[in-house]
């Protein structure tokens, strides 16, 4: 598909359930700083990891549309869980380029020297298994263990990182991975950078991979056609737009309450 009618100056947009993208958009804006950014958190639907798929398409589908209108010239998914399930329903649907985090980081995941990766996830992410299949496109020699992690993104949401309970439930997840004896362990949900404070309290920091950061470099290589000068971010919200704000300050601070709006 050609983008022809989209303008240099259009925005690049991304979407999450909630502020986990946010760390993806942060380290896309360091690579791409005369960009114009849009940023949509559907809040009101958050965690995607416990829907249905056909619940994920629409979501996405209403997405997609609202960033049709504000003639974005590429989408992120920012998000593990849309990626692993709405993506490849959806992905020629529209005037605009489409990157799915989980699609365009497994191929240098793949080429990392471990023999054994874990991958911890939201349900739907792990009941799609789309790290080890895509993973195996490139390295069918890797071992990929998939742990899903269903209370992880609630954790962050909802600014308990350091609470007892959440704590627990961060430890009792990470044992499950570790009986693998895994080499890495990929963070395979955006929210759960959030989470390394906890997480390095029971492993090595260097034993964890955000692939967020594979995701923003291989994004910026591909898209050639450059702003010339940064002049708008703008962020949007399903619900709670107080929420989002509070929840993001961990790793981008807003300047203003995001949108409130309705798809």
């Amino acid at each position: 598909m050609e983008y022809k009618n989209i303008l240099k100056d259009s925005p690049i947009a991304f979407f999450d359930s909630g502020v986990g993208g946010l760390t993806v958009f942060e380290k896309v804006k360091k690579l791409l700083p005369q960009e114009n950014y849009l940023y949509f958190g559907d809040t009101k639907n958050m965690p995607y990891g416990e829907k249905t798929e056909e619940q994920l398409i629409e979501f996405a589908d209403n997405i997609f549309k609202f960033f049709e209108k504000k003639n974005a010239k590429a989408v992120v998914i920012a998000c593990n869980t849309s990626s692993a399930v709405a993506y490849e329903k959806l992905k020629d649907n529209y005037n605009f380029k489409i990157y799915p985090i989980i699609q365009s980081v497994c191929s240098t995941l793949a080429q990392l020297d471990v023999k054994k990766l874990c991958v911890i996830a939201t349900p739907a992410t792990i009941k799609s298994h789309t790290y080890s299949k895509e993973i195996a496109k490139y390295n069918s020699e890797m071992e990929v263990i998939e742990i899903p992690a269903p209370n992880w993104v609630r954790i962050v949401e909802e600014h308990r990182i350091n609470q007892p309970q959440s704590i627990e439930q961060v430890k009792e997840i990470l044992e499950i991975a570790q009986s693998y004896s895994p080499d890495k362990i990929v963070l395979a949900c955006t929210h759960y950078p959030y989470l390394m404070d906890v997480l390095k309290k029971f492993m090595p920091e260097e034993k964890f991979i955000d692939p967020s950061v594979f995701f923003a470099q291989n994004i910026k290589k591909d898209l050639t056609v450059l702003n010339d000068k940064f002049e708008y971010e703008k962020f949007y919200v399903s619900a709670d737009p107080e929420n989002f704000k509070t929840a993001s300050e961990l790793f981008y601070k807003l300047t203003e309450l995001p949108e409130l709006i309705t798809l």
